[in-house]
């Protein structure tokens, strides 16, 4: 794994926790937004925007950004909304993160915000469903911005607020970074929170990698077409296909060293063919590669490629592969995530009855935060929403259509990225490295 230092300035060592005054006056401030942030949350959650689409939330997020007192730059990365909020006092720059984008997924809990919109997606007519929870992100973080723009004239240093596009797509990230989410002012730390069918109200993290790297992996199967009663004049794709999609497992299962780290290959859609009896000319697949591991991350498409193309070649057809593994680990810098401990365990501890934080396992999911993290050190947190009484192993997962999250947890979320900001401009700079 490549290693990379990350060296900031370092100032007086002045204790984590902010003075008790600041954490009081967010602690009454809380209630007083915690409305809002339902109402918004239900607002966004009954009009979500696929990948790259989030203009009306963007709309949503900007006014309510300017509303608080806080300037605002949209059209970043795309449909991305930046918010700067400048203490009343001089110290550093932290960021807090928000996903605004939805999901092509048909929504099947019964509430009375449940989405309805439908739209295309991958030339098909799909419902849209915040079935990740982006729609709490967002609330959550405008709660967080209300309660620190209020409190703005004893803040010392700048919090941005970072409302991004096309997390799911894994480009939104980087095109908010393209166009200086990051700069001006230079951001020293972010942090960001993420739902997750943990206990309500819980915090789950690690040090060090999180989430693994994910990639996309694309292959066009041609054979030829025929009649499919007489399918020896031509070369069957779907057969084909159907050997690649097995073959695939091998790529993990024999080919790939699992003790080194963790890997997935996973075949998500094949489509191909118009009518029964007609053999057709192409299939297409698509899916996702995962990996914790740097060897692994160069490694796996180049297996992926000679796998596919060679069964292709075997049964007389060609397969076109297009493979990699682009994104990058989620990775929580050590020192900071020691340094913020104190916070996180005061603000689970002061929350709901039953909840707790726990450290992690590593999860093969991926999340472009990584870009934000190979930037400038980073915390990555998940926060339970699965209702007490019920088991969250059994709870419905994200991207499900019955994705289910318990409204209890955003105040804890407002809190918590609030007092993460303040605790951080408070602590003033210091010298923090890590290894992505």
């Amino acid at each position: 794994m490549r290693l990379l230092a990350l060296t900031f300035l370092i100032a007086s060592p002045l204790p984590a926790q902010a003075p008790s005054a600041l954490l009081a006056d967010i602690d009454r401030r809380i209630p007083t937004v915690a409305d809002s942030v339902v109402a918004w949350r239900r607002d966004i959650h009954e009009h979500p925007e696929l990948s790259g689409q989030e203009t009306r939330t963007a709309a949503l997020v900007a006014a309510r950004l300017r509303r608080f007192g806080i300037v605002v730059r949209t059209g970043v990365g795309g449909t991305g909304v930046v918010g700067v909020l400048k203490g009343g006092r001089p110290g550093p720059v932290v960021a807090l993160r928000a996903d605004m984008d939805a999901l092509p997924v048909t929504e099947d809990v019964d509430v009375p915000f449940r989405s309805h919109v439908r739209a295309e997606y991958n030339g098909q007519e799909v419902g849209v469903m915040h079935a990740c929870g982006h729609d709490t992100h967002v609330a959550m973080l405008l709660g967080a911005a209300e309660v620190l723009a209020g409190m703005r004239d004893r803040l010392p240093g700048t919090v941005v607020f970072l409302f991004q596009p096309a997390e799911e797509s894994l480009g939104g990230a980087e095109g908010m970074i393209r166009d200086g989410a990051l700069d001006n002012p230079k951001v020293e730390a972010v942090f960001g929170l993420h739902v997750f069918p943990y206990t309500v109200g819980s915090v789950v993290y690690r040090p060090g990698a999180l989430m693994a790297a994910g990639g996309t992996l694309r292959i066009v199967v041609r054979g030829r077409q025929t009649h499919g009663a007489m399918p020896w004049n031509g070369v069957d794709p779907v057969v084909v296909a159907s050997q690649i999609v097995l073959g695939l497992q091998t790529v993990v299962s024999r080919q790939t060293d699992l003790t080194a780290s963790p890997a997935i290959v996973t075949v998500a859609t094949i489509n191909g063919g118009v009518r029964y009896n007609i053999i057709p000319d192409s299939v297409v697949m698509t899916g996702t590669i995962r990996t914790f591991d740097e060897t692994q991350r160069q490694q796996l498409p180049i297996l992926v490629k000679r796998t596919a193309e060679s069964i292709a070649a075997a049964s007389g057809a060609t397969a076109a592969v297009e493979a990699s593994v682009a994104g990058t680990i989620t990775y929580n810098d050590p020192a900071l995530v020691e340094r913020m401990r104190p916070t996180v365990e005061r603000v689970i501890g002061g929350g709901i009855a039953g909840a707790k934080v726990l450290s992690g396992p590593q999860t093969t999911t991926s999340e472009d935060f990584s870009l934000y993290q190979q930037r400038v050190p980073g915390i990555f947190m998940f926060l339970g929403v699965t209702p007490v009484g019920t088991d969250p192993k059994l709870a419905a997962p994200n991207h499900s259509p019955k994705f289910y999250v318990d409204e209890r947890a955003l105040p804890i979320g407002v809190k918590l990225l609030s007092q993460l900001a303040v605790d951080y401009l408070v602590g003033g700079r210091r010298t923090v490295s890590g290894e992505p």
